[in-house]
């Protein structure tokens, strides 16, 4: 249903290898589990390289995917995303906003707590800090 490629956006992306309908659960966001406190650590020494791979699960825990990750860590952020993210307990699923057509990169806005200084690359102009 997806694959790992160059994106336009940044780096790799994620794209729907098939037509994917609206409301969808596409894939989780795997990710080792560690408290928030750890996160912040971890964080710090991830925005130097340019990149965010923690998402928070809620205000104890947080899922960082550059431990145990899979492709969900790909998936680029954008302002005006295809996908959203839905938390059920413990894991957290990308899921089409819209129907996704074949070919299509996949991405969610990634609504950061803060801003990290990583502009975003959705689209040319775009202001918005991550």
């Amino acid at each position: 249903m997806i694959s790992k490629r160059r994106s336009k956006i940044q780096g790799w992306g994620v794209f729907a290898t098939r037509p994917i309908p609206k409301n969808k659960r596409i894939v989780d966001y795997a990710g080792e589990k560690i408290p928030t406190r750890e996160s912040l650590k971890r964080e710090a020494r991830y925005l130097k390289t340019g990149r965010i791979w923690c998402f928070k699960l809620n205000s104890r825990a947080v899922r960082d995917a550059s431990v145990g990750g899979n492709i969900a860590r790909f998936i680029n952020h954008s302002c005006a995303p295809n996908c959203y993210t839905h938390i059920v307990r413990d894991t957290i699923w990308i899921r089409a906003a819209r129907n996704i057509r074949r070919g299509e990169e996949l991405t969610y806005d990634y609504a950061t707590d803060g801003e990290s200084g990583i502009r975003c690359r959705c689209r040319p102009g775009c202001k918005t800090r991550l």
